[in-house]
């Protein structure tokens, strides 16, 4: 018997041991946009200690991050409501796990200061520079909307960030189509304006997505399940300890301390589960894209959404 027990503890050690070993050698790709998530988990000290690895990989936008997703080169990573429908009418086998909740106020249309362009019904006429499927696309189309316009009305051209913002400065279009930390950047930086925000435009909600394949690997969905744990953790720090996050982002993201507090205190984001209210939201912002034109076919989002991930 006490030969028994001793080989039955050998064998719960050596188990034990085989499943630390396997922890280790996960390793999580995740997909983050201009330093967003990995500056909050570090500036928390929420990377310390993690059972799996993290391999990072940093898009401009969330139009390529979700093609990353797509192609599977990643497993997870935060993506916008629009993005995220495009993704899913390109087939993508991704689901939304958890949902960012913001105020849309940084997701706008930026002008020169003296630009003639004062209300959404000015926008008749000029031209518009975002990214395609972008929320920045989205807003636009919801503030031509709200004018009684629509995208027959504008012209628009679809460019990145960076090149974007650089069009509008030169002159080469009327506006741009962008969102936080960019808008502060803007704001503070370049002295733009803010004609149209996103406030009763855009939800505000970003989704934290991970591909099915990742979903269906248990080590790897435990993973995702504590890297959730940890960016609501770290979230919550970064608001409570908002001058000393701030100094790690605009490092993180190259920016200038002024625009990267600004573009994330003003935002007032939470970390929550897929609700019946997000599944609304999502639907209405399918419905806009479909009647727009710009998915081809109506989108039931139901299966886009998985409700097993819970938050403390």
């Amino acid at each position: 018997m006490q030969l028994n027990v001793r080989n039955l503890l050998l064998l719960v050690t050596l188990t034990g041991a085989v499943f630390a070993t396997n922890a280790g050698q996960i390793t999580l790709r995740v997909a983050d946009q201009k330093g967003n998530m990995r500056a909050q988990l570090e500036a928390a000290n929420k990377l310390d200690k993690l059972p799996y690895k993290i391999e990072w990989s940093e898009f401009p936008a969330a139009a390529p991050l979700a093609e990353a997703l797509n192609a599977q080169a990643v497993d997870v990573g935060i993506i916008g409501d629009a993005p995220l429908l495009f993704a899913q009418a390109a087939g993508a086998q991704v689901k939304a796990i958890a949902v960012d909740k913001s105020d849309a106020y940084g997701t706008a249309l930026l002008v020169k200061p003296d630009s003639p362009v004062k209300s959404a019904a000015d926008l008749k006429g000029k031209s518009i520079a975002t990214n395609r499927g972008s929320i920045g696309h989205f807003v636009a189309l919801k503030a031509l909307a709200s004018a009684g316009l629509s995208a027959k009305d504008v012209t628009f051209r679809f460019l990145p960030p960076s090149d974007a913002k650089l069009a509008l400065t030169q002159g080469s279009v009327d506006v741009w189509a962008t969102w936080e930390p960019y808008t502060a950047f803007a704001e503070t930086q370049d002295h733009l304006r803010v004609v149209v925000n996103g406030r009763g435009l855009w939800s505000g909600n970003s989704f934290l997505a991970a591909t099915d394949t990742a979903l269906k690997d248990k080590a790897k969905r435990e993973a995702i399940a504590d890297y959730l744990q940890r960016l609501s953790d770290a979230q919550i720090w970064a608001y409570q300890n908002l001058d000393a996050y701030s100094e790690k982002l605009a490092k993180i993201i190259g920016f200038p301390l002024e625009a990267a507090k600004l573009g994330f205190e003003r935002r007032k984001s939470y970390w929550q589960p897929i609700d019946a209210a997000t599944g609304t939201q999502q639907q209405q912002t399918a419905d806009f894209y479909h009647a727009q034109g710009l998915l081809p076919v109506a989108l039931n989002v139901t299966g886009t959404f998985d409700h097993s991930f819970l938050l403390k």
